[in-house]
C-alpha cells in the first residue's frame, strides 16, 4: 500500500507531453514498456483506486516498484522508442509485442544488377535503410524510387536474361530503362542504383530539384497529368525521407547530454544513441552552482571516467571548459577518437533539445513542479542575462481611480508559481495626483526599507526580509529609470526590468531603461512574463477598487445623524464588507456601535440603499 502511495504521488507531479514509460520490479528489472500520447492520464490509470484491470495488467501492476520515463515531441516518435526498447530489453509483460511487425525496411539486393524493394524483415542479403513503422510508406517510396529513376520492377533475372526477350510494357509507358535490352551498362546501372539510394536515405536536395524542374516544363507544355504525377511524387518521397528521432541515420554512435537548472541543484540526461537507435537514458542531479560549462566539464570526465564504451559523439548544449583536454582523455580510454560537439543546426541540435527537455521533466518531478516551469525560469534568467534562474520574482503595478485611491500591488512567484501568501499592498500617502512613476518610487522606497532595516524589530516579514531576486514593473522604460537609482540607494543588487504592453493591453516585451528585450521567440517566458504582469494587474486594481468602495460607503453613513467617525469605523471593523453590513439587522446594528433604536433603524435603512 505504501508503494502504491508513493507511485501515485509521482504520478500526480508527472508530465502530460507523449513519451514512453518503463516500469520496473524491486530488483530494477524492466518488466514492462508503454507509449503514451498523456503519460500523466496513462501511468495515472494503473494506479488510480478501484482499477478495472486485466488478470495480466493486474499482476504487471502488483509487481511495479518503481517506474521511468522518457519525453518525446509526439506519439508518433513515442511509438518507435517503445518498439525500440522493447526489442532491445524484451521486458515479460510485452510478450505480443516482441515480434517486428511494427517495422518494413527498403532494400538493395546484392546482385549484380541490384533491385530495390519493400520487406517486413531483414532476413535476406542486402543493405537495409533504417526502420519504416509505416509499411505502406515503405512500400509507396520503394514504388516511387524505381518510377523515378527507371528501375525494373519484372521477375526477371540479370545478366541471365539479358537480351533475350522483348521489353515488357514498363519499358515502353517510359517507367523502365529496359536492362534486358542490353542496352543499358552494369557500371552505368550501378550509378543510378547509388544515385536511388542516396535519394532514400537523404531525399538528395539535387533530385528534388530536377524533379520540380521537370514538373514546371511539364506544365508549360501543358502536361498537366504528368505535372501532377511528379508532385505526388515529390510529396512521397519527401515524406518517406522524413527521420525520427527515436531511429536514425545521421546520429549512428553518441550520448545527447542536456541539462537544466533549477533552484540550487542541476538536473542532467543522457540520451544514448548505438547503431542509429535510441537505447536508453539516464538522469543525474548534482547539487550546484557553478557555470554551464564547468558542469559540462566535471560531469563528463565523472560519467565516461576510465570506460572504454564511449561513442564517437558526444553532443552538449554548451562546450564544456577544457573540451580539448576531455576529449584527448576520452579518446586515450576508448582507443578511437572522441568529439565533443555543440551542434547548431540539424538532426543532432534537435536532440539536444529533446535531451534538455527531459532532464527539465527529472528536475520538475524532483521539485514538484513542471517541466515548463523549470524551463521558463532557465530561459528567462538567460533572455535577461542573470546570473543564475529567478526563483523568487516580485512584481509592481500601480493603480487609481482619479486623483483618489492611488495603491500598488505587489506579487510574488516563486519558482514560477504565485506565493499568495507573501502578496503586498500599499496605500500611496504622498501622492495627490496621478503620477505612476512618483507612485512606484514610493512603493519600492517603502518595500526595500524593509529589507535595509530588517535587523529592527518591527520587521518580522519574513517575506519582507527577502531579496529578490527579479523584480519586474508593470510599466515601461520610464519606470526602470524611476526605480533604477531606488534600488541603487540601498546598495542592494537587484535586476529590475520592465513589463511592456501593447496597444490591446496584453504582454509584448520586457525592457530595460534603455531598450526592448523580445521574449515571444520563447513561448515558455513569454508565458510567465504574461502570467504575471495579468496577476499584479489584477492584484492591484483589485484592492483599488475596494479601496474606492470602502470610501464610497463609509461616507454615506456618515450621512446618518449620530453616526460618526468612530461609530463607523467600528461598523467596518466588525463586519469588514458591505455585502456582511447588508446582512446585519437594526437590533444588532444597534447593540454593536450603541446608538437608539430610531438612529438603528436610519442606518439600517441607508446601508440597505447601498
Amino acid at each position: 500500500m505504501d508503494n502504491i502511495n508513493y507511485l501515485r504521488e509521482k504520478t500526480y507531479k508527472l508530465t502530460t507531453a507523449p513519451g514512453v514509460y518503463i516500469m520496473k520490479d524491486s530488483s530494477g528489472e524492466i518488466i514492462y514498456i508503454g507509449k503514451a500520447r498523456n503519460l500523466k492520464n496513462r501511468v495515472s490509470s494503473y494506479f488510480r483506486e478501484n482499477p478495472d484491470h486485466t488478470p495480466k495488467t493486474a499482476m504487471m501492476v502488483s509487481s511495479v516498484s518503481d517506474y521511468d520515463f522518457i519525453v518525446t515531441d509526439n506519439e508518433y516518435e513515442a511509438l518507435l522508442l517503445e518498439c525500440s526498447l522493447i526489442k532491445q530489453h524484451k521486458p515479460k509483460y510485452n510478450i505480443l509485442l516482441k515480434d517486428d511487425k511494427g517495422y518494413s525496411y527498403i532494400r538493395i539486393s546484392d546482385d549484380e544488377y541490384p533491385r530495390i524493394t519493400a520487406e517486413k524483415n531483414t532476413l535476406k542479403a542486402g543493405r537495409y535503410s533504417a526502420p519504416f513503422m509505416s509499411g505502406s510508406v515503405a512500400v509507396e517510396t520503394v514504388d516511387e524510387v524505381n518510377k523515378l529513376f527507371m528501375l525494373p520492377t519484372c521477375r526477371r533475372k540479370f545478366p541471365r536474361d539479358l537480351g533475350k526477350s522483348r521489353p515488357c510494357l514498363n519499358y515502353h509507358i517510359k517507367n523502365c530503362m529496359g536492362v534486358c535490352t542490353g542496352k543499358v551498362k552494369q557500371e552505368e546501372y550501378l550509378e543510378i542504383i547509388k544515385q536511388a539510394e542516396e535519394y532514400i536515405k537523404s531525399g538528395s536536395e539535387e533530385s528534388v530539384r530536377r524533379m520540380e524542374q521537370e514538373m514546371k516544363d511539364a506544365s508549360e507544355r501543358l502536361d498537366f497529368e504528368r505535372a501532377l504525377v511528379l508532385r505526388d511524387r515529390i510529396s512521397a518521397i519527401k515524406k518517406s525521407a522524413q527521420r525520427q528521432k527515436i531511429v536514425s541515420e545521421t546520429v549512428e554512435n553518441a550520448d545527447i547530454i542536456g541539462l537544466m537548472s533549477a533552484d540550487s541543484h542541476v538536473y542532467i540526461s543522457v540520451i544514448s544513441y548505438r547503431n542509429g537507435r535510441l537505447t536508453g537514458k539516464k538522469s543525474f542531479e548534482i547539487e550546484n552552482d557553478y557555470p554551464v560549462n564547468i558542469i559540462l566539464h566535471g560531469f563528463i570526465t565523472q560519467f565516461y571516467g576510465d570506460r572504454s564504451d564511449i561513442p564517437e559523439i558526444v553532443a552538449v548544449q554548451e562546450r564544456p571548459v577544457e573540451s580539448e583536454l576531455t576529449e584527448r582523455m576520452l579518446s586515450e580510454n576508448c582507443r578511437h577518437r572522441v568529439e565533443i560537439r555543440v551542434p547548431q543546426r540539424g538532426e543532432l541540435k534537435e536532440l539536444v533539445k529533446m535531451s534538455v527537455n527531459n532532464s527539465a521533466e527529472y528536475a520538475g518531478l524532483k521539485n514538484d513542479r513542471q517541466a515548463r516551469e523549470v524551463v521558463a525560469l532557465q530561459q528567462l534568467g538567460e533572455v535577461l542575462k542573470l546570473q543564475k534562474p529567478p526563483v523568487y520574482i516580485e512584481a509592481y503595478d500601480i493603480s487609481n481611480l482619479g486623483s483618489e485611491s492611488i495603491c500598488g500591488g505587489m506579487v510574488v512567484f516563486e519558482n514560477g508559481r504565485p506565493l499568495k501568501k507573501a502578496y503586498k499592498k500599499f496605500t500611496v500617502k504622498n501622492q495627490f495626483s496621478q503620477d505612476d512613476y512618483a507612485s512606484m518610487k514610493e512603493v519600492l522606497t517603502r518595500r526595500l526599507s524593509h529589507i535595509k532595516d530588517s535587523d529592527t524589530e518591527k520587521d518580522k516579514d519574513e517575506y519582507f526580509r527577502r531579496v529578490p531576486d527579479l523584480i519586474l514593473l508593470d510599466g515601461g522604460r520610464g519606470h526602470v529609470s524611476t526605480v533604477k537609482p531606488v534600488i541603487e540607494e540601498t546598495g542592494l543588487d537587484i535586476p529590475v526590468f520592465g513589463m511592456v504592453k501593447n496597444s490591446r493591453h496584453r504582454t509584448r516585451a520586457v525592457c530595460t531603461a534603455d531598450s526592448e528585450i523580445k521574449i515571444n521567440h520563447l513561448p515558455e517566458v513569454f508565458n510567465l512574463v504574461t502570467r504575471i504582469q495579468d496577476e499584479v494587474h489584477r492584484y492591484s486594481v483589485s484592492f483599488m477598487k475596494k479601496r474606492h468602495d470602502k470610501k464610497t460607503y463609509f461616507s454615506e453613513i456618515l450621512t446618518v445623524r449620530g453616526i460618526g467617525e468612530k461609530r463607523a469605523e467600528k461598523l467596518m471593523k466588525e463586519y469588514r464588507t458591505l455585502e456582511n453590513l447588508k446582512k446585519v439587522s437594526p437590533e444588532e446594528l444597534a447593540r454593536t456601535v450603541g446608538v437608539g433604536e430610531e438612529t438603528a433603524k436610519e442606518l439600517w435603512e441607508v446601508i440597505r440603499d447601498m
